[in-house]
């Protein structure tokens, strides 16, 4: 997106258990302890996290982003708590689209939080940013965040075959979609 979209301070969304909200370096150790897991780094492109040190790269990369607006990441805070991340991972101004991310904590899966915490991004991208269309990508064998997609109203786009070369080997991917007119000509309440 624009500069200016970027550039913006990155807006506290509600939603009705979460809290989607900047993070700062005071997260340093909820986020360790999810992004240090075997299983939450197993379909995700980095690595887990060996070290605080790690975390506070990473954090500080994100806090720099902020500075420069390159970055639209929230934490998602549920209970008080820093739980995991979702964003914007890339933005097109010209297209007016965005790609959504995101991580949680693995003794958070399967409540409905990350397809909550999507459904919030959506309706910001769409009602905030004028978007035209978000997408999501997961490898082929990530079942969980297929169904967040599916769950976020996204719709199953195809398999984009060896398209990501990540952790040694080619992945294959699947892309799911939500356009503009699908989100504003939904039946269900969002």
């Amino acid at each position: 997106m624009s500069d200016n979209v970027f550039k913006q301070t990155i807006p506290v969304l509600k939603t009705a258990r979460l809290t989607l909200r900047p993070i700062s370096l005071n997260d340093l150790e909820a986020m360790f302890n999810y992004a240090s897991s075997e299983n939450v780094a197993r379909f995700v492109t980095w690595e887990p996290h060996k070290s605080f040190d790690d975390t506070k790269e990473f954090i500080e990369l994100i806090l720099n982003g902020y500075k420069q607006g390159k970055h639209l990441l929230w934490g998602i805070e549920y209970e008080q708590k820093l739980i995991g991340t979702i964003d914007f991972v890339s933005m097109n101004d010209l297209h007016k689209f965005a790609e959504i991310g995101y991580v949680l904590s693995e003794e958070y899966w399967n409540q409905g939080i990350t397809t909550e915490a999507a459904k919030k991004l959506i309706d910001y991208g769409f009602n905030e940013l004028k978007l035209t269309r978000i997408q999501a990508r997961c490898f082929e064998e990530n079942i969980g965040s297929q169904k967040v997609m599916e769950k976020s109203g996204m719709l199953y786009e195809g398999l984009l075959r060896k398209s990501m070369f990540v952790k040694g080997h080619h992945q294959n991917v699947k892309m799911y979609a939500i356009i503009d007119n699908d989100y504003f000509t939904k039946i269900e309440p969002w």
